[in-house]
């Protein structure tokens, strides 16, 4: 359910005070704790802990050969037969925008510079109250291979914007993407191919942080590398996607229309569209090489206020779609959601568990040693993954020495953010959508 509006910075303020409070309580517990309680706490946390140990090396494990065999299969792609490389269908790009004059025109001309031979770009404008749709129009008419066209509507959001392009759009094959993003130049011609297979719905793009100056935004472009891109890997070789990403995601548009396109109420309206396509049983597959190079937040703040939508709105999703856990289509639709369940529920729980059970014994007895050995053991699986994940996307080796902060502050700092979120989604607190404001980074 979309919730009526909330003043941003009193998200940062429940956070702030949250972690305030975490902080002290773990003091006054490693404090106050008796011998007994200390050392039922110690059993109980060590074996649970040993678990979660387990798990997590596991699942690095099972990511990084999974997004390699995928890897591998793309390269295998890469030599089709003739009747596979004559399959180019003409595709309809949707390009939703609210307020993106600063980004508007960048976006518009790297569309126009797609390697496709037919193809259709329909901007819609939701009401937006800067020169979005001015600067927008002066695009209009006939550029070679495509066709722009500018529509202007009332504001109503971005998902029932793009369910207005649907049916705008002439095209059997839908590309979706953001009003800030910038496309590579063979993004539809690597993403159609996928469409060869009849069980394929929907394909999601490699999404990149474009602007990589700002060092909360660095630890981002990582963080999108690493973290997102090495799980998307693995579902994609499981044709098993949970999340098509805003700024690039293809689609059938008659499946589109037949299952009603996106839905509005809740704050991910992308992750809510994969969870119903996997309902209904069709594959989603990944094209690493169709890149959105998209805008980061670059202050603290505005990151706080994404990912604590990102979290809120992925928990609407899966407790709207939860048929998709008790009646999977197939195993590898039932492992993909039950992943990302585990992201947005246990893991986040498990990492502060952890650091605070560390942290305790360090407080308690003096075991520094523990606590250093716990994030020296997770960073090191960090930095593993972050060298394969960027030689594999053939990305800049700078952003590996990152992976050191990404582990020990931006991690557990997400983390933090995404258990107050969940805490305030199961109490139904008010909340706003919380657009980001642009600095023009797209060029």
């Amino acid at each position: 359910m979309i919730h009526s509006s909330s003043a941003p910075a009193s998200v940062a303020r429940r956070l702030a005070l949250g972690a305030v409070a975490l902080v002290l309580g773990i003091v006054f517990t490693a404090l106050m704790a008796t011998d007994a309680m200390r050392g039922g706490f110690l059993r109980v946390s060590a074996v649970l802990l040993l678990v979660f140990i387990v798990v997590l090396v596991l699942r690095y494990l099972l990511l990084l050969w999974l997004g390699y065999l995928h890897h591998v299969e793309s390269v295998m792609a890469d030599r089709p037969t003739d009747e596979e490389a004559a399959f180019h269908p003409p595709v309809s790009i949707l390009v939703p925008a609210y307020n993106e004059g600063v980004t508007i025109e960048p976006a518009i001309r790297a569309l126009l510079r797609m390697n496709y031979p037919a193809y259709e770009i329909i901007v819609l404008d939701d009401g937006s109250t800067d020169d979005t749709y001015e600067r927008a129009s002066a695009f209009e008419g006939q550029w070679g291979p495509a066709t722009l066209r500018v529509i202007r509507k009332s504001n109503s959001g971005k998902a029932a914007t793009l369910n207005y392009g649907m049916q705008a759009a002439r095209f059997p094959f839908i590309l979706c993407m953001d009003g800030d993003s910038k496309m590579s130049e063979d993004t539809l011609i690597r993403m159609i191919r996928h469409f060869r297979h009849p069980d394929v719905g929907a394909v999601a793009g490699n999404v990149k942080v474009i602007n990589r100056d700002a060092f909360w935004a660095r630890v981002q472009a990582l963080e999108y590398i690493e973290g997102l891109n090495m799980a998307r890997r693995a579902q994609g070789f499981m044709r098993a996607v949970n999340i098509i990403p805003g700024p690039c995601g293809m689609f059938r548009r008659d499946l589109l229309l037949r299952l009603g396109g996106y839905d509005t109420d809740t704050y991910a309206e992308d992750a809510d569209l994969t969870l119903k396509l996997l309902a209904a049983g069709w594959r989603i597959e990944y094209e690493d090489r169709a890149v959105a190079w998209t805008e980061a937040p670059e202050a603290l703040l505005a990151l706080i206020k994404q990912r604590y939508r990102w979290t809120r709105g992925i928990l609407q999703a899966l407790r709207k779609r939860k048929q998709v856990f008790t009646r999977p289509q197939n195993a590898m639709t039932w492992i993909s959601v039950l992943m990302m369940a585990f992201e947005a529920l246990v893991w986040p729980v498990l990492n502060i568990f952890g650091t605070v059970f560390f942290v305790i014994v360090a407080l308690s007895f003096g075991a520094s040693n523990y606590l250093l050995a716990w994030w020296v053991l997770l960073t090191l699986l960090d930095v593993a993954a972050a060298v394969h994940t960027v030689v594999m996307e053939g990305e800049d080796l700078r952003l590996v020495p990152l992976a050191l902060f990404y582990r020990f502050i931006f991690v557990l700092f997400i983390d933090i953010t995404k258990l107050f979120a969940t805490v305030e989604e199961y109490l139904n607190i008010q909340m706003s959508w919380g657009k980001l404001e642009r600095l023009g980074r797209i060029t």
